[in-house]
């Protein structure tokens, strides 16, 4: 238990974004054929398209994905805290976000400045949630533990995170 969220811990996911929770689903996230494992690297050129992910668990459960950017704008100065970038509802365990439903649609990471975290949380849901889950209003100041205690989600059930950086422009010759 402690080996799967001392990297969350240590990220400061666990803090800033959920409370401490044990990890009971298996959730498997790719860009392309780069796999995403806590705390690494993704160039935001990479993660134009959503990810695809394996989501564990049992085909009668479903699941609501929520992938946010707790330093929008700034690292140092998170005013956006947290900047929602996708959520995806009624996710039927042993599937992908592609069979549930899209509340949001995905954006992809687009960090100003400095080295921001991207955050794909996974909430067991204890029913169907339809067309209960409306968008948020805006996207900028997201507070995933206050959705997430609005549709009764309880605590994660999973959660990968990458870091991302402004890539540089390219130089013309």
């Amino acid at each position: 238990m402690a080996a799967s969220v001392d990297p969350l811990v240590v990220g400061r996911v666990i803090g800033d974004v959920v409370d401490l929770f044990v990890p009971s689903v298996s959730m498997s996230v790719y860009f392309d054929a780069k796999h995403v494992t806590n705390g690494c690297t993704i160039k935001p050129s990479l993660a134009v398209l959503p990810p695809r992910l394996s989501i564990g668990g049992h085909p009668d459960v479903f699941y609501t994905l929520v992938m946010t950017d707790p330093d929008a704008p700034s690292p140092s100065e998170p005013s956006m805290r947290e900047w929602v970038h996708w959520i995806v509802a009624d996710i039927p365990g042993g599937s992908s976000p592609s069979c549930g439903k899209e509340v949001i649609s995905y954006v992809g990471p687009r960090p100003p400045v400095g080295i921001h975290r991207y955050i794909l949380v996974l909430f067991e849901q204890k029913q169907e949630l339809g067309t209960s889950v409306e968008p948020p209003t805006a996207r900028a100041h997201f507070n995933t533990r206050f959705f997430a205690a609005r549709h009764g989600l309880g605590l994660p059930v999973a959660i990968v995170y990458f870091n991302a950086q402004k890539e540089p422009a390219n130089k013309k010759l």
